[in-house]
């Protein structure tokens, strides 16, 4: 499978913490230390072919001015969620990487053609003969 090689710069990918009320509001215990990963795809040194493929991906996570927000908030802490926003961007790229291999038209064997061309027959005279109202 191809795919485009990167490397993501971590200097890159901005980070803030967000304070994330779980259950409702109703549990205390519940209260999580989310973490929010911004990412500015145009201003990345990513590939240039890359970046117009990130941008072109249609994700509601990456905005029009090409900054990719997501956010974590399963684990309790933060550098947990950190980890999991970061692994979840490089799954984003990882899915704009891979370029899907190019399908090929290949020419028909000869035995598909001659049971093509079988089949064709026997339809146009078992059409000619109900049009004629006899029996085949």
């Amino acid at each position: 499978m191809p795919s485009i090689a990167f490397r993501l710069n971590p200097d890159e990918v901005e980070f803030s913490a967000v304070r994330a009320q779980g259950a409702g509001g109703q549990n205390v215990n519940k209260v999580s230390n989310a973490a929010m990963l911004r990412f500015d795809v145009k201003a990345s040194t990513l590939p240039e072919v890359l970046k117009a493929r990130v941008l072109s991906l249609d994700d509601q996570r990456i905005s029009r001015e090409g900054v990719v927000v997501i956010k974590a908030q399963e684990h309790r802490s933060l550098p947990m969620n950190r980890d999991a926003a970061l692994r979840r961007l490089l799954e984003l790229l990882d899915q704009a990487a891979h370029i899907p291999a190019s399908r090929r038209a290949t020419r028909p064997t000869r035995s598909s053609v001659e049971r093509r061309l079988q089949s064709k027959a026997r339809d146009a005279r078992v059409k000619a003969l109900r049009r004629s109202g006899g029996v085949e």
